[in-house]
């Protein structure tokens, strides 16, 4: 029985998981965009942004991914991305913007 319970409470946590934000994009303005066949979610404020990818990508997509990722942050926010604050990957990215 406790067996049960437990197996019971880990399976309600991991159905809670998702693309959540950040701490520092908690109440921020959230997008949901799909470009080329994927999903995004860019959150951001007047200052920041964060974009995550949705779902799989196979090896050798990453880098148009990361691009695409880019490219959606002036496109989605209406400001423009500060290149060295950009910090991340293909999964997951965060950067300062100029509005």
């Amino acid at each position: 029985m406790m067996i049960r319970r437990l197996s019971l409470a880990a399976l309600v946590l991991l159905s809670a998981c998702g693309a959540q934000p950040a701490p520092e994009f908690f109440g921020a303005k959230r997008s949901e965009v799909s470009r080329d066949g994927r999903n995004y979610l860019l959150f951001h404020t007047d200052k920041r942004v964060e974009v995550i990818r949705l779902g799989y990508a196979p090896r050798g997509a990453h880098q148009a991914i990361r691009a695409t990722m880019i490219d959606l942050i002036p496109e989605v926010t209406g400001c423009t991305l500060v290149d060295s604050t950009l910090k991340g990957d293909s999964g997951e990215m965060r950067g300062s913007i100029r509005c």
